[in-house]
């Protein structure tokens, strides 16, 4: 119990003493858990880098926080299932209730935000988990990259 309790404190620590605007960081730890928590490191890397891919492309928002809580809004509020990262309007509220996987996840951001990226994954700014299929897939502008763990990664071949 000490050692968990420890590891904890070490977690918050962490997340607390990385100064980012718009809390960027807490934004990437909370986006690699709640999409990847179940996969390798590798697989979290993978997650890690569409969203930082993502931020650096001028389709999508320019910070970390905005890639990952981008949503459709109907007056002020999300709509329901139409965000760009499921885990953030599936109705749950985004609590961390595996703690190896909360410190995991902050190691991976903290490796991504220092330039650490996979190779297979350089330039992709879309995935799904390989259980589904969404219809944006099958588009001829999507090129599929591989699956890494339990997701499949894309690149937008669109001019």
């Amino acid at each position: 119990m000490k050692k968990l309790l420890l590891s904890f404190i070490m977690f918050v620590t962490l997340i607390s003493s990385v100064k980012a605007e718009e809390n960027e960081f807490e934004c990437l730890v909370e986006a690699i858990y709640h999409e990847a928590r179940g996969e390798e490191l590798i697989g979290m890397l993978a997650v890690a880098g569409v969203i930082l891919t993502r931020k650096e492309n001028s389709n999508y928002p320019n910070t970390i926080c905005g890639v990952v809580h981008q949503a459709k809004r109907f007056m002020g509020r999300i709509i329901r299932n139409k965000c760009q990262f499921s885990y953030y309007c599936d109705g749950k509220r985004e609590e961390y209730h595996d703690l190896a996987s909360a410190l995991l996840s902050s190691d991976v951001a903290e490796m991504s935000l220092m330039g650490i990226q996979l190779k297979q994954t350089v330039g992709c700014t879309h995935y799904h988990a390989s259980h589904v299929t969404p219809r944006w897939a099958s588009n001829p502008h999507f090129k599929a990259m591989g699956q890494i763990g339990n997701h499949v990664f894309y690149i937008d071949m669109t001019p």
